[in-house]
């Protein structure tokens, strides 16, 4: 069995290994495939499985795989794939569900607690001579934030939501949320579920954790953030176009939202006019939220699974079905 593996590099940078596919079959490993359809296709040749992280499977290159019975996604959004090309063709896509949560929670919570205390600035500033040559004793750059008592307002309370909840609440915040599986009014574990506009209008901090639907998409505009207390704070390791991004500059500027953090953005990587590089009290990662060793060794091993699973005639998460 031929297997192709289309971009393997940022799951895989030589800390990992690709044995569990080796055995499965004859391995190709392509660091990236930043390439044309027809490259692509000449790529894939003759595989019959296939893995991508984030390189596009169109209609027009699935079609052109006439040996491909597998697609095995890298990651847990999808939408890189068209699925319903690959379902017409009888072609099974599979992705990876449940491996980042613990890592995806604890990087939104460091990103709330450097939008609070600018750790790295005063590192920075010390190791330049700042401490050194001050006149008092301590001395900050930013207004330091403390948590404890303060309201999260969670968009969106799946396992990365739920679990983002537990380490606030730890912190002694409130929580809000708004899930789809909650009515406003339900409670649990002392989360008080509310409408989306009580969300705004009660945190201090929003988390956004929710998928990207017609319905999410630009959710955190001008309108919105209108509804928002003054110096609310917004931080996102969701989706970076649940964000009206030149809307949240500009409250950013004006001083609307105090601070924000997000380790995605709408075009990826990042564009050089992306308005947010220039906003204030702005923190950008590189989409690396899930990127721990840990979690990309989980990811593989459930990766193999999903491929000897489909081997075995018992194909399991399966996107479409």
């Amino acid at each position: 069995m031929k297997i192709v593996v289309l971009d393997g590099y940022t799951e895989n940078p030589g800390d990992l290994s690709w044995e569990g596919f080796e055995k499965l079959g004859d391995l190709t490993v392509y660091d990236r495939s930043k390439l044309s359809e027809s490259e692509l296709i000449e790529r894939i040749g003759e595989a019959e499985l296939i893995l991508t992280n984030k390189t596009p499977l169109t209609k027009t290159v699935i079609d052109a795989a006439p040996a491909l019975k597998y697609i095995g996604v890298l990651a847990t959004g999808y939408n890189v794939v068209d699925t319903q090309a690959a379902k017409d063709k009888g072609i099974v896509v599979t992705n990876i569900p449940t491996y980042g949560t613990d890592a995806v929670a604890q990087f939104t919570i460091a990103l709330l607690l450097e939008l609070c205390h600018h750790v790295g600035d005063h590192s920075a500033s010390v190791k330049k001579g700042e401490w050194t040559n001050n006149a008092d004793w301590c001395y900050w750059l930013h207004p330091l934030v403390e948590l404890s008592s303060k309201t999260m307002g969670i968009i969106g309370f799946g396992r990365i939501g739920r679990r983002v909840g537990e380490i606030a609440q730890a912190l002694g915040m409130n929580l809000v949320a708004v899930n789809h599986s909650h009515v406003p009014g339900d409670t649990e574990d002392g989360v008080k579920f509310v409408s989306l506009d009580e969300l705004f209008a009660a945190s201090d901090v929003i988390a956004l954790h929710c998928p990207l639907f017609p319905e999410t998409e630009g959710m955190i505009n001008q309108e919105n953030i209108a509804k928002m207390k003054d110096g609310v704070m917004i931080v996102n390791t969701s989706r970076g176009q649940l964000i009206n991004e030149a809307d949240l500059a500009q409250a950013l500027n004006d001083g609307k939202v105090a601070g924000a953090a997000v380790d995605v953005v709408s075009t990826e990587p990042i564009t050089a006019d992306n308005p947010l590089l220039q906003a204030k009290n702005m923190i950008i990662t590189p989409h690396i939220a899930w990127a721990s060793k840990e979690a990309r060794s989980r990811l593989m091993a459930i990766a193999v699974d999903n491929a000897t699973a489909f081997i075995a005639g018992k194909p399991i998460n399966v996107v479409n079905a």
